[in-house]
């Protein structure tokens, strides 16, 4: 058996080393992957070693009874040859079986990234290694690309499947990358949830077998978000060894972690295998979508910031990379389908009014569309309620003073639609079966190039009639059956129309860079970094009830930056759960993110007006820091305590918000904890907000020098045109201090009421203000 150089590879961010070599023969052994190594680390002393056969193992060689591929740590491994765990590929081999054994063969190092043909990529790198991989009895190739991105500690993987031979490859199953690590006690985090219930992080132990993080809903899925962290066991938000991975893809996704018995752990990622065959002919090949890790000594606030800064460097690109969004008003839950011109303008009059820079106009506006059972597909506007056309609405929007922005659901077809009844071979649909609707609709076949090109003539011809500067595009139903008639191997389906999919937006917004695309499926049900490659923010979900929105956005804030995720104040109770919140935890919760109110302004009481306009003057003051600075996770020891906190760029601002879940009574202290700072001396302010008289209910009898009726005429007038304060909180302490934290005022805790008192009661929450003290007055200084 011929044997090869044990060469090795290396890979070096800033402050991580990814390390693999080839072994003996011919396999990349995997050798580590954590903190920097030092220049004089060898690979040779940092392998595992191997100086005894395995029980039970099958030995590669006969030269070598302790070369077992079950027990070693490898970067790619093959089916038939003794390694009993998951491959990162199946392939049905020229001679029929099974079997594949792909080894070395050559290497070479390319400048910056390498671009792929029909997905997305990041840009970027600082290089590129390509590794070629052969099998050693028929000539296929795998090529496997590692791009470095060194600032932000991030390596992204792919792999590219070529047949060399005359006879055809076919492909059951090919994962981007596959690694094996030594266990640390590993637990798996990931992300899962459904509808209005998106990314909730759930934690489990790695044990012996396989944990498979995956969707096949056609989409990347609010089921299992295709991002997932391995944590050592002990890890916390800011101590300990964390690998964080993701994927540039929006498809069915696929990820296992195996722990095996000689506790290595291997983490394979990929396109989902289910429903999926792909035939490679001749000379052809099959690129698969890229995947993105990264590794931090220092918790999962550090695998966030890195994947953070790789978000806003090497993914979001355009117009829009690093650029402060607007704040927004969404007439959906103010109008649902029912409206008309005339209430749309006096939405926009009112929110221009209150400092909203952009009107985005929702479902509703095109043909029958007055409820979901109908006009999707089409694209003329409905003349009772936009009687002068597009154009001339968006005219009037712009004359207002505020941008226009609208609505979209281009992959999605109604029965009564004018498209169906034109082209019902457009949909998803088998010949032969009764088709399944999700929503009221059908999901159109983005596989047929002429589904395609009617999508983009139509979008693009609505974009270039009216002065349109923002798209929200929706999806709001899952895949169900992989059919199209456009295809002769249905195992391609699932692939094509993500790749489908990507072609569509590249030929709609490159052409117009002035365009905001915000990305929607039912909310989050496609937030992943394969949309975020051609649209800058996603909106996270359709829950705007904050509570659900903390745990929404936390989970979200593993792996993506708060300047990708639209959040919006909505009124109360709300309408995913009928919780009543006060406005001000609307606000701060909706602040860590792209801010935007989804509300009737109507029915806002005048006190309810000048809040909103002082949160809007607030935020805009701040935006830079809420959406760009550093995001960090505050551990809090209290259970009922949700803590967020963003640091500006240069380190000598934070803004820090507490959230409080339910109230406990004689509740005990609370301290402020604010980390990420320069040295030096701060200033700490609390933002200040709104007490409304109604959320004291009966007690407000026992103040006023007569008995009046809480629920009374006065005091409703009362509520509406007046307000107290909340308790304001000023601090002067160093960045030690703060590192520490500092100890707040009491809340409530039914003992009485003074200026000193935080009134936060169930859903409560405090903003914090801290910057560097300078010297000077403040704002709130006269």
């Amino acid at each position: 058996m011929n044997k090869h150089k044990e060469a090795s590879f290396r890979l070096d961010t800033d402050h991580t080393s990814y390390l693999f070599r080839i072994s003996k023969f011919g396999h990349l052994e995997h050798v580590y992957y954590g903190s920097l190594l030092s220049k004089d680390d060898k690979a040779e002393f940092l392998s595992q070693k191997r100086s005894i056969q395995v029980g039970s193992s099958i030995h590669y060689s006969k030269d070598d009874d302790a070369y077992s591929l079950d027990s070693m740590c490898l970067e790619w491994s093959d089916n038939g040859r003794g390694d009993y765990r998951q491959s990162p590929s199946e392939f049905i081999m020229p001679d029929g079986s099974f079997v594949s054994d792909f080894i070395y063969d050559s290497h070479e190092v390319h400048e910056g990234c390498v671009p792929m043909k029909g997905l997305p990529t990041a840009y970027g790198a600082n290089q590129t290694l390509i590794i070629t991989l052969k099998d050693k009895v028929f000539p296929i190739y795998i090529d496997l690309y590692y791009s470095i991105f060194g600032r932000t500690d991030v390596i992204t993987r792919r792999a590219v499947v070529r047949n060399e031979g005359t006879v055809p490859l076919t492909i059951h199953h090919i994962m981007s990358m596959s690694v094996d690590m030594p266990d640390e006690s590993f637990q798996m985090y990931t992300l899962d949830g459904g509808w209005i219930k998106e990314a909730n992080l759930y934690k489990r132990p790695v044990s012996y077998g396989i944990t498979i993080n995956s969707s096949t809903t056609g989409a990347s899925s609010n089921k299992h978000n295709p991002a997932f962290m391995l944590a050592e066991g002990d890890a916390n938000e800011d101590y300990g060894n964390v690998y964080a991975f993701n994927m540039i893809y929006s498809g069915n996704h696929y990820s296992i972690v195996q722990k095996n018995e000689r506790d290595y752990v291997r983490v394979s990622m990929g396109i989902n295998p289910h429903g999926f065959q792909w035939i490679l002919g001749e000379g052809e090949s099959f690129e698969t979508p890229e995947c993105v890790m990264t590794y931090s000594n220092q918790g999962f606030n550090g695998t966030s910031h890195h994947f953070h800064d790789f978000v806003n460097e090497h993914i979001v690109r355009g117009a829009h990379k690093k650029k402060e969004r607007p704040v927004l008003l969404n007439n959906w839950e103010a109008h649902f389908f029912d409206f008309n011109e005339s209430k749309l303008l006096k939405l926009a009059k009112d929110a221009k009014k209150l400092g909203v820079e952009l009107f985005v106009l929702d479902d509703g506006w095109f043909g029958k569309r007055d409820s979901d059972y109908a006009g999707l597909g089409d694209y003329s506007v409905n003349p009772k309620k936009l009687p002068g056309g597009m154009k001339a609405f968006a005219d009037k929007i712009k004359n207002i003073g505020l941008d226009f922005g609208l609505w979209f659901e281009p992959e999605m077809v109604n029965e009564d639609s004018d498209l169906y009844r034109a082209h019902p071979e457009y949909a998803i649909k088998l010949p032969n079966r009764e088709a399944v609707l999700g929503r009221n609709q059908l999901v159109l076949d983005l596989c047929q190039k002429e589904v395609r090109d009617y999508i983009v003539k139509n979008v693009a011809a609505i974009l270039d009639e009216a002065d349109i500067s923002y798209v929200k595009w929706d999806m709001n139903r899952h895949i169900a059956e992989a059919y199209s008639s456009a295809l002769q191997n249905q195992g391609e389906f699932y692939h094509r129309y993500i790749i489908g999919l990507y072609e569509v937006l590249s030929r709609i917004f490159e052409p117009r860079p002035h365009i905001l695309l915000e990305s929607c499926s039912s909310g989050g049900n496609r937030f992943d970094l394969g949309i975020l490659c051609y649209s800058p923010q996603i909106w996270s979900s359709d829950d705007t009830d904050p509570i659900e929105r903390l745990r929404i956005q936390t989970g979200l804030s593993y792996f993506y930056p708060l300047s990708t995720m639209g959040a919006h104040v909505s009124q109360a109770p709300h309408q995913q759960t009928l919780r009543l919140t006060p406005l001000a935890t609307r606000f701060h919760v909706a602040s860590f993110g792209c801010l935007g109110y989804e509300l009737d302004l109507k029915y806002l009481t005048p006190e309810e007006r000048k809040d909103l306009a002082e949160q809007i003057e607030f935020y805009k003051k701040y935006r830079k820091v809420f959406q760009y600075g550093r995001f960090y996770r505050i551990k809090s020891y209290k259970a009922n305590k949700v803590i967020w906190e963003v640091v500006s760029q240069d380190r000598e601002t934070a803004l820090t918000g507490l959230f409080q879940i339910l109230a406990q009574a004689a509740e005990s202290s609370d301290k402020l904890k604010v980390i990420g700072l320069n040295d030096g001396n701060y200033r700490i302010r609390t933002r200040e907000q709104r007490l409304y008289i109604e959320g004291f209910g009966g007690l407000i009898k026992h103040v006023m020098p007569i008995e009046l009726n809480p629920d009374g005429m006065i005091m409703r007038v009362a509520n509406r045109h007046y307000s107290m304060k909340d308790c304001v909180e000023t601090y002067t302490c160093s960045a030690k201090a703060l590192l520490s934290g500092i100890p707040l005022c009491e809340q409530f805790i039914g003992t009485g009421y003074n200026d000193k008192i935080r009134m936060l009661g169930d859903y409560g929450s405090n903003l914090y203000i801290t910057e560097k003290d300078n010297g000077g007055k403040w704002d709130y200084e006269e």
